[in-house]
């Protein structure tokens, strides 16, 4: 028998991903080990892209929970005061050209590596704005050879370039193909990319669901009780397109669990109130929520 692989899947949720990092932070302190030495492929959507990408470039989960807590507000650099103002008037509120430059600064050696540089397999997701859904994996024997030679660190970018908050992003040509303007993976259906990185895994890898443990992580979730609909354009926009990048989370693991059984460990947490993906103000107390729930978990026998 083949030995055993495991798939890691990170949803998206913006400064959430603040907490999920916690308990990558208590992962390798448990195993010993960094997460890109745990985990044979790392998948992500938006934050989650953006975690799995410094995981592939070697960037210890303690520093991706610093990169949180130090340098957020590189990104959301726009006072919350000035926020919806600036996505009603311009369409957005924040750059994702800062997103990349963070990556960049962050990265090392690892910041000009494409997608095929990468030492373990990754699939991040985006959305062209021509409708199209890009999986950016690096390329294989049995994949269509396709993304492999985008880079890495704008591939995460635009996975995280939620539309109002950040300005979609321009990945430019990979292996002589056209890729263009993309916006985050969770405009679609893959806010939770669980079940398309088994499906990748599966059917354009040579991992096998005998052989192969998925973890998946959210990145916290609050379940609104308010029976009554958003009252007034920005608040039904706020609904719409909150309910638009949180709202596949559940569908993709039940996708998983119907056609994968028995594969996936999904660990979700509910938040103590709604902490929206842009709330930078919001990371402390993500963090301890984070550290308080990470100190249960036993990673030797999730894994």
């Amino acid at each position: 028998m083949n030995p055993k692989k495991r798939i890691l899947s990170i949803d998206g949720g913006g400064v959430r991903g603040a907490l999920t990092a916690c308990f990558l932070v208590k992962l390798e302190q448990q195993v010993g080990k960094p997460c890109r030495e745990i985990f044979d492929f790392v998948a992500g959507t938006s934050t989650g892209a953006l975690i799995a990408a410094a995981i592939a470039a070697g960037v210890p989960a303690t520093r991706i929970l610093e990169i949180y807590t130090q340098r957020a507000g590189e990104i959301f650099n726009v006072s919350p005061l000035l926020t919806w103002p600036a996505r009603f008037a311009r369409g957005y509120a924040f750059k994702s050209a800062n997103v990349v430059r963070v990556l960049q600064g962050e990265f090392g050696a690892a910041a000009s590596w494409t997608l095929n540089d990468c030492p373990i397999r990754i699939l991040l997701t985006a959305r062209g704005v021509n409708g199209q859904t890009w999986y950016f994996v690096r390329d294989g024997d049995r994949n269509s050879q396709y993304v492999g030679g985008a880079s890495l660190d704008e591939c995460a970018a635009a996975s995280a370039a939620a539309p109002t908050y950040f300005t979609g992003l321009k990945v430019n040509p990979a292996n002589g193909h056209t890729i263009g303007w993309c916006f985050d993976g969770g405009a679609g259906d893959l806010g939770n990319p669980v079940y398309q990185a088994c499906v990748e895994a599966f059917a354009y890898d040579d991992f096998t669901p005998e052989t192969t443990s998925v973890i998946s992580l959210g990145t916290g979730y609050y379940p609104s009780a308010d029976p009554n609909p958003p009252c007034g354009l920005l608040a039904t926009l706020s609904w719409t397109l909150d309910s638009l990048l949180n709202s596949a989370s559940d569908q993709q693991s039940e996708l998983v669990n119907r056609h994968y059984p028995g594969v996936m460990q999904r660990f979700n947490w509910k938040l103590p109130h709604a902490i929206d993906m842009a709330a930078a103000s919001a990371i402390p107390e993500l963090v301890a929520i984070g550290r308080q729930l990470s100190s249960q978990m036993d990673w030797a026998s999730i894994l």
